[in-house]
């Protein structure tokens, strides 16, 4: 070694071998996961399957004319620019048919979850037989799956125009949604204190209430409060057929070609849903 000259080295054993010809480590290999072949066929055969679904579905649907949003825009354009310039002369009375769908959507969703409550154990396979479960979803999935215009229709018919039919509407169609999540949230309970319950003694309502409720309350209020937000949406559309609230107003200006008012109307409703929303969040964002 050269006098002064400086050289760092490794000394491995008896051999002193310079760092600068040490070789390399080996690039690490990344372990890439390797799922068996008929997992892979199932994810095919699952892409498969919607891209099936969506082609069978695209003339049905005349998917064919989206080009036209790209055609005639100016259409829109011309028709949307009415909308520009809101009138707000009959606010006091628009914020007035606000706070009734409001209303509207208070008693309905309450109604929907008093009722939700008990038709929500019966549908728990964790709680009941299945003699239970299976007739009581099915009719739980009756409710859900029609709409609330269809149902806000036989309560005019029923009771007359008015606010009370919007209200059976949204209680209806909410007492099959409640019933699906609420179920879906006792069926995931902890097991371990609805059985320390059950060895004291206690009889199947005791498990119920002491056991299963505490566990699942928090996360019915959150439903509660994300139901309630939807269903002012809900309770908007259903005056289109009667039913009260701001919704027949709004039907009225559209008829009428008023759309001043109806673009006032529409950011009394937009507004609306956005407070709520708000503090509806904040409200979840605390229980859960």
């Amino acid at each position: 070694m050269p006098s002064g000259a400086l050289q760092t080295v490794l000394i491995m054993t008896d051999t002193i071998v310079p760092l600068e010809t040490r070789p390399a480590p080996p690039a690490p290999i990344l372990a890439v996961p390797q799922y068996p072949l008929t997992r892979r066929m199932r994810g095919w055969l699952g892409w498969a399957l919607v891209g099936g679904l969506l082609a069978w579905s695209w003339n049905p649907a005349e998917m064919f004319r989206v080009t036209a949003l790209v055609t005639d825009w100016r259409n829109m354009a011309e028709f949307g620019s009415a909308f520009l310039h809101p009138n707000f002369h009959d606010w006091d009375s628009y914020i007035s048919d606000m706070l009734v769908t409001i209303q509207i959507a208070i008693w309905g969703t309450a109604l929907a979850v008093v009722f939700g409550m008990p038709f929500s154990i019966l549908c728990s396979a964790n709680v009941c037989p299945q003699w239970i479960v299976q007739p009581v979803r099915r009719l739980m999935d009756a409710c859900r799956a029609i709409n609330e215009i269809v149902f806000a229709l036989l309560f005019v018919v029923a009771v007359g125009l008015g606010p009370f039919a919007g209200v059976m509407a949204l209680f209806i169609h909410n007492l099959g949604v409640f019933a699906k999540l609420f179920s879906e949230a006792v069926e995931a309970v902890d097991p371990r204190p609805v059985e320390g319950i059950r060895v004291t003694g206690a009889v199947r309502v005791q498990e119920v209430v002491f056991g299963v409720v505490p566990q699942v309350l928090p996360m019915w209020s959150s439903f509660t409060l994300y139901r309630l937000e939807t269903n002012v949406r809900s309770a908007t559309t259903l005056g289109i057929v009667g039913a009260g609230g701001i919704g027949s107003t709004l039907y009225e200006s559209i008829r009428s070609f008023q759309y001043a008012e109806t673009a006032a109307q529409i950011i009394v409703v937009v507004v609306t849903v956005i407070v709520i929303d708000l503090v509806s969040a904040r409200i979840r964002k605390a229980l859960v």
